[in-house]
């Protein structure tokens, strides 16, 4: 699996990382794993178009040493669908910008 990783993490930043997490985004019903939703303008067009699988979400991962983020661009609705991709170069750089700017939200030094 293809990922955005950020790794050494310390206690501290484990906490407030967790928190900001489980406030602003849904997390799944697995512990540690929480949903990026993307916004309908950062869709390829197969994307837009496959209005039954919307939404479409990046998954994140959060272990008390690491934060990763799965590059594979997932739908709650299906398994195996031609929307279901690794995410593009545009959607890529918006996933970094959105880590990043937690990381600078929350005074985190990597």
């Amino acid at each position: 699996m293809k990922q955005y990783v950020i790794d050494e993490l310390r206690p501290d930043d484990h906490k407030k990382l967790k928190a900001y997490l489980e406030e602003n985004l849904n997390s799944s019903d697995l512990d540690g794993i929480y949903w990026i939703p993307l916004e309908q303008k950062d869709l390829t067009d197969v994307q837009a178009g496959h209005i039954d699988c919307q939404p479409f979400y990046f998954a994140i991962e959060l272990k008390p040493e690491t934060l990763s983020c799965e590059l594979l661009i997932r739908t709650k609705s299906r398994v195996r669908c031609e929307c279901i991709r690794y995410a593009t170069s545009r959607q890529l750089r918006w996933l970094v910008r959105f880590v990043d700017g937690i990381f600078d939200k929350l005074k985190i030094i990597t």
